[in-house]
């Protein structure tokens, strides 16, 4: 795969997503980091702004939401344009790479978790560093299984997560990154 036909789909917030993006400049991959008017990003380079009518595009319910991941949201227009943009990143990835905590009932936490949720929705390959564990995990439709070092293989990836990252997981996403476009 070339680096030249890769593109790098985030949020360009805080942690994880900054990290990925991070990790795409060093590598010369493209990124494309959604956000909207008022966000916090820690990144600026290849920042989307969503304009209103696009961010409808990744409305969903919250009640649907919390009910397919098991906790309550809050229903405030910032946590809604979160999950709407977590969605354009969904979207448009074809791998989805998330770093956070894998829960006992095979959600992840926090707002990452409608993404990785999204994700499997849309059967797309979903790959989770779960911090706490250490390591990689693959969904494979059923259950996530331990995957030593998965490498990206679509030039079009997501890559998002907790805006807690850990040493652990910036090594992680420095690995994959290392593996997959190194030589």
């Amino acid at each position: 795969m070339q680096r030249d036909d890769c593109i790098l789909f985030s949020g360009a917030a805080k942690g994880a997503e900054a990290e990925f993006g991070a990790c795409a400049e060093r590598f010369g991959i493209d990124e494309v980091n959604f956000t909207f008017e008022g966000h916090n990003d820690e990144r600026r380079r290849g920042i989307r702004v969503l304009t209103h009518q696009e961010l409808q595009h990744g409305d969903v319910s919250l009640a649907y939401v919390s009910r397919l991941m098991h906790r309550h949201y809050p229903n405030t227009p910032l946590f809604k344009k979160v999950l709407q943009a977590i969605w354009h990143q969904v979207n448009s990835g074809q791998e989805i790479y998330v770093v956070g905590k894998i829960l006992a009932d095979d959600t992840v936490k926090g707002g990452t978790g409608w993404g990785a949720e999204f994700a499997k929705l849309c059967n797309k390959p979903l790959y989770v560093f779960d911090q706490d564990r250490d390591g990689w995990f693959h969904w494979t439709g059923e259950q996530w299984e331990k995957q030593d070092a998965p490498v990206i293989r679509h030039p079009h990836f997501a890559g998002t997560g907790t805006r807690f990252l850990e040493p652990r997981g910036r090594a992680a996403i420095a690995a994959l990154f290392q593996r997959s476009f190194a030589g």
